[in-house]
């Protein structure tokens, strides 16, 4: 039976550079963060993601809002629901990418105002991030989790 995956992705902003990743050897990029694994809130799967890929710890702030996003490859169709917060970390900052903890990943610092040409996915990001970093996210957020 396929399922619909759940997500977190958290947004890092430096000097007008986000945070971005990507797998060795493809084209697209996407945020840092990964699933939710059963029982875990949505801000501590997305903690426990950055210090997996990247050995340091993060602070969760706003929700900004929800992505879903769909795709094939070579094992099928995908389909999974982002849950995108922004977060904040002093031990990361650009221009200098991260060394990742996780052998199969590359970082990158990338200008908000060009995230068409790192291919990012879900592409949906591509016009939201700008307007959610510019404004205050009207959206809310609200767990029986945490």
């Amino acid at each position: 039976m396929k399922t619909v995956e759940v997500v977190v992705r958290g947004i890092l902003v430096h000097k007008d550079r986000i945070l971005l990743t990507h797998k060795k050897g493809a084209v697209n990029t996407f945020l840092p963060g990964g699933h939710i694994e059963f029982g875990e809130s949505a801000r501590t799967a997305l903690v426990r993601e950055i210090k997996e890929e990247l050995g340091v710890t993060v602070e969760v702030k706003d929700f900004l809002g929800v992505v879903e996003h769909s795709w094939e490859d070579e094992k099928g169709f995908n389909h999974e629901i982002n849950l995108i917060f922004r977060m904040e970390c002093e031990d990361l900052y650009a221009p200098k990418a991260p060394v990742p903890q996780e052998s199969h990943l590359e970082f990158l610092w990338q200008p908000v105002d060009d995230l068409t040409s790192v291919k990012l996915e879900p592409s949906a990001l591509i016009e939201l991030l700008p307007r959610w970093l510019r404004q205050k996210p009207n959206t809310g957020w609200g767990s029986t989790v945490e």
